[in-house]
């Protein structure tokens, strides 16, 4: 079991990194991001055998408002992970040309590049609903302040970069073709992709602790709660707060192709 669990994680942690670099386009060039996007979706697959006992608890217990978030999540991110691999495939060049025309190239095009954005923020609206574990492991005290005025840091910072790369346009579709930034480094690309997959983690993290406080049952603590309800919600606020105030004021310098 304890095998199973380590590559289980060891899983989610390849495919966090292959999210990475098939966000980053302008780095890894059309070859390289269609095999990583078939990766991707042989490790999709597995992860989902890996995870099949969920399936079997969907119809059993009860559902509290935050069971029901994570399995709306759950399946809009199948959704949009299922589409994004068959829209790419459609206009495949190297990988999978033997499914060009399935979709017409043009409405192939526009579908891959909003839902693959929108892949993109459920994956880290997914992984936000397991931050838990990651902080239960952290030690209490100084540290663990330190360390969560660090990530809100990271945060703020990778909500500028979603507004900064306009995101919300392609996941509107408003936007039609992709604005990619050639000249700047390929690292910086990959840890501004990081960033702003843990902005959204964070936020969906700080939405989780504040629903489980407000609808925590009992008298028990109730000061404390009432105080840490404010703080998530502060918390919320401000990455999505300073993070809009840093965009408008620090022009971006992307170049578009």
């Amino acid at each position: 079991m304890k095998a199973k669990h380590i590559t289980m994680r060891i899983i989610d942690l390849i495919m966090t990194g292959n999210l990475l670099f098939l966000m980053a386009l302008q780095v890894t060039q059309q070859l390289a991001h269609e095999w990583i996007g078939i990766a991707m979706t042989g490790l999709f697959i597995v992860h989902h055998i890996f995870n099949y006992k969920y399936y079997k608890t969907i119809f059993k217990g009860k559902y509290s408002f935050l069971r029901i978030f994570q399995l709306v999540i759950c399946v809009l991110l199948l959704a949009a992970f299922i589409t994004t691999a068959f829209s790419g495939m459609t206009m495949s060049r190297y990988a999978t040309p033997f499914m060009n025309g399935l979709l017409k190239a043009s409405d192939a095009r526009k579908l891959h590049l909003a839902i693959s954005y929108w892949s993109f923020v459920l994956m880290g609206v997914h992984i936000g609903m397991h931050f838990g574990i990651i902080t239960s492991k952290l030690p209490k005290g100084i540290f663990r302040i330190i360390s969560a005025v660090i990530i809100s840091g990271v945060s703020v910072w990778g909500f500028m970069l979603f507004l900064d790369e306009n995101i919300f346009e392609y996941m509107l579709m408003q936007m039609h073709f992709a604005f990619l930034d050639y000249d700047k480094a390929p690292w910086l690309v990959i840890v501004e992709n990081l960033v702003m997959l843990i902005s959204w983690a964070f936020m969906t993290y700080l939405l989780s602790l504040f629903v489980k406080s407000v609808t925590a049952k009992g008298k028990k603590k109730d000061k404390k709660r009432t105080v840490l309800t404010v703080l998530y919600a502060v918390g919320i606020v401000v990455i999505i707060g300073f993070g809009t105030l840093l965009h408008l004021l620090i022009p971006s310098g992307n170049a578009g192709f």
